[in-house]
């Protein structure tokens, strides 16, 4: 699978800084002891200290280009390559997911 499989351990930020924290749905794969995350689990984002004019930080995530490849209960499964959007409060796009760093070691639960 190209840009191996993100896991609920992975490290995201929003653009300005903020914690991309993975809540997966259902755990099925696991790499490294962690759950694999999948476009349908939920991202929020944590201290995202943006605000250029009136207070507007990142708040949510949604995934625009996943795996087209590794599934998990139907829904696609996250990897390096993926293309995450940040979103504030308000909906306003906020800026790209940035993936950091990630597992390769993936085992089947």
């Amino acid at each position: 699978m190209p840009g191996g499989l993100l896991t609920a351990q992975t490290v995201m930020t929003c653009p300005h800084g903020g914690t991309v924290v993975a809540i997966p749905n259902s755990p099925q794969v696991s790499m490294a002891g962690a759950p694999a995350v999948y476009a349908t689990d939920t991202y929020l984002v944590a201290g995202c200290p943006f605000a250029p004019v009136a207070p507007q930080p990142c708040t949510s995530v949604q995934w625009q280009v996943a795996s087209q490849t590794g599934s998990g209960g139907g829904a696609a499964a996250l990897t390096l390559d993926s293309v995450g959007f940040c979103y504030g409060a308000t909906g306003a796009l906020q800026g790209m997911v940035l993936i950091q760093a990630t597992q390769s070691l993936v085992t089947g639960t």
